[in-house]
């Protein structure tokens, strides 16, 4: 095998497989990516067993082959060449690859592209073909609020599936970790024969770092055991977890009367602020909405207390409310508008908040108990 390379291009497909590839694995051949040259293409794999990533590359062929050798050798490699340098790659033997850009030369081992375990890119079921930036924008709504309890874990993912509300169809993710909900949804323009899944989190994180600098369009199929992303050149592969998503329709609130609008940025860094005085791991946060203030209080043996007032629009009860405040926090960083809504019912109930200029995304937190 012998092939010439653009090193940014080159780089780029080599960053896509990081997270992917396993570098303390049982199996040597898992820390490796497969090189192939083959029907006048060229393509770099890598894999875990669970998750596989196809990148087709634009290069020059001078002589076909394929070959294994160490993901992360090769991209700390290519990343140190300068910028725009061009890169021959040539299989020497076949337990040495030669890598040649202008003055450096390296010699690194392989393994036989024979013991790479390729999985097969086919997954039963029709293609949903979507624009890229908007399923972005459905993974970042509600990633934050997946669970990283192992005992739970059709939780450790977020559950894509078809919903139909108010005659509308629409692609929906859902994640939550028992304290906390974040749903979003896209609308779709026509019906398909979409299979329900749970995506895992380390191939939900692997794709929004592709798809933060591929804009275009995304297809999608999923079957009951995997689940396909193509877009453009690349193809990613992945197992979906076995287990059933609880139904969370339940817990999202309807009933909950006292309203509250509150600047975001005002609010968030308030938060941020008197969050300085906890020293528990939750930033334990004690909400007083009376009128049309809002008072932010932290009390902390260890570190002091604080209160903070906002001005706000308010109607309802006079409340008192606890909240871990990264939870508030995690939900501000994906709000659009230049406010938030929240709105409450009791002391123990869930908490319902929605972004003004989102209306297909919503929020739940359950709140803490405050003295």
């Amino acid at each position: 095998m012998e092939l010439k390379l653009n090193r940014d291009l080159f780089l780029k497909s080599l960053s896509h497989i990081q997270g992917i590839v396993e570098k303390k694995n049982t199996i040597p051949i898992l820390a490796n990516v497969l090189l192939d040259a083959s029907n006048g293409k060229i393509t770099i794999s890598a894999t875990d067993l669970d998750i596989i990533i196809i990148e087709v590359i634009k290069g020059e062929i001078i002589k076909e082959g394929s070959t294994t050798t160490t993901a992360q050798v090769i991209y700390d490699l290519v990343r140190k060449l300068p910028s725009g340098s061009e890169i021959l790659i040539s299989q020497k033997t076949d337990g040495q690859l030669s890598l040649i850009s202008a003055k450096s030369n390296f010699n690194l081992k392989c393994l036989p592209p024979k013991d790479f375990p390729i999985t097969q890119d086919d997954v039963e079921g029709e293609a949903l073909a979507i624009s890229s930036s908007v399923f972005l924008k459905l993974l970042n709504k509600t990633k934050f609020a997946i669970s990283n309890d192992e005992t739970r874990h059709y939780l450790n993912g977020i559950y894509l599936h078809k919903t139909n509300e108010n005659n509308q169809l629409y692609l929906s993710a859902v994640a939550t970790d028992g304290h906390r909900l974040s749903k979003s949804r896209l609308v779709l323009d026509k019906d398909v024969a979409f299979e329900a899944v749970i995506l895992p989190k380390k191939t939900l994180f692997e794709l929004v770092t592709i798809l933060q600098e591929e804009n275009s369009e995304l297809k999608i199929t999923a079957s009951k055991t995997k689940i396909r992303f193509s877009i453009n050149d690349i193809t990613l592969i992945s197992k979906v977890i076995d287990g059933r998503f609880p139904d969370y329709s339940k817990v999202i609130p309807t009933d909950n009367s006292n309203k509250i609008e509150v600047n975001l940025s005002s609010f968030i860094s308030t938060i941020d602020r008197i969050n300085s005085l906890s020293s528990d791991r939750k930033g334990t946060l004690k909400l007083v909405v009376n009128k049309d203030i809002l008072k932010l209080l932290v009390n902390d043996p260890s570190a002091g207390d604080g209160v903070e007032e906002i001005i706000l629009s308010y109607s309802g009860l006079d409340l008192e409310i606890g909240f871990n405040s990264k939870y508030l926090i995690d939900v501000g960083g994906v709000i659009e508008d230049k406010n938030m809504m929240i709105y409450a019912k009791d002391p123990s109930s869930p908490v319902l908040i929605h972004d003004p200029a989102d209306i297909n995304s919503l929020h739940v937190i359950m709140p803490m108990r405050v003295a």
